[in-house]
């Protein structure tokens, strides 16, 4: 399916819950305020063609690790933990193939991003796939078995999890998890272009040391858009 081109009516019928759901940012943001959460669970459900009752209710607040009472509360009477486990049950609720969660540790605590992500790697272990959109390395480095860079808009490195925390190839991708206080805890030279003021060719080229004239054309993608790939750059 053309997800780009496909009508409303299929986007709203067939995809957005069914086939794809969506774990948000700020998930205590998200949630109407003034329904408990139970309600809104029922709503979706309802929705999505799938009329619950108590037991089902409570069995999908078991599912994300919560209890059964706590899908009575308001949004405001949820700890943040609490609300990640509520959007998780409105994400889960049309038994989709795909979880997208876009910046899911924002704001939390480091305990709570332990456990946010152990929940969503623990949806991959039911046969779901998981697209998770993050700046938080250390997060992603416990979800992931793939990762995608991107830098102004392109994706620069394409690899397996453990090629990219360990052997990163793109010379940002290094850049990164060299800036990580865990390892170098140095800063990538520069800052990033306007997007409406891109460089010709490598967008990375004016902050890169490995910059050449080849550079000045853009890079196709093979695992890794760069003219100049590292080899050896082990950051572990």
């Amino acid at each position: 399916m053309d997800l780009v081109g496909a009508p409303e009516d299929v986007l709203a019928r067939r995809v957005r819950g069914r086939m794809i759901g969506l774990v948000p940012q700020s998930p205590a943001t998200h949630l109407t305020p003034v329904r408990t959460a139970r309600a809104q669970l029922a709503e979706t459900l309802r929705e999505l063609g799938n009329p619950a009752g108590p037991d089902d209710l409570a069995a999908l607040a078991r599912r994300v690790g919560l209890r059964p009472a706590d899908l009575d509360l308001y949004p405001h009477q949820l700890s943040g933990g609490m609300a990640q486990r509520v959007a998780n049950a409105l994400a889960l609720a049309g038994d989709p193939w795909l979880i997208i969660a876009d910046e899911p540790t924002t704001g939390l605590d480091r305990p709570l991003v332990e456990t946010t992500m152990s929940e969503l790697r623990r949806l991959t272990g039911e046969g779901r796939a998981v697209l998770l959109i993050t700046h938080d390395l250390r997060a992603a480095e416990q979800v992931a078995d793939r990762v995608a860079v991107m830098y102004a808009g392109r994706i620069v490195s394409l690899t397996s999890a453990d090629e990219f925390f360990t052997r990163p190839r793109h010379p940002y991708a290094a850049g990164l998890l060299d800036a990580l206080p865990s390892r170098r805890f140095t800063a990538i030279p520069g800052h990033p272009p306007e997007l409406t003021l891109l460089p010709d060719g490598c967008a990375f080229r004016p902050r890169c040391d490995r910059a050449t004239a080849a550079c000045e054309r853009i890079p196709e993608l093979n695992e890794v858009a760069c003219h100049h790939p590292l080899e050896h750059h082990a950051v572990r």
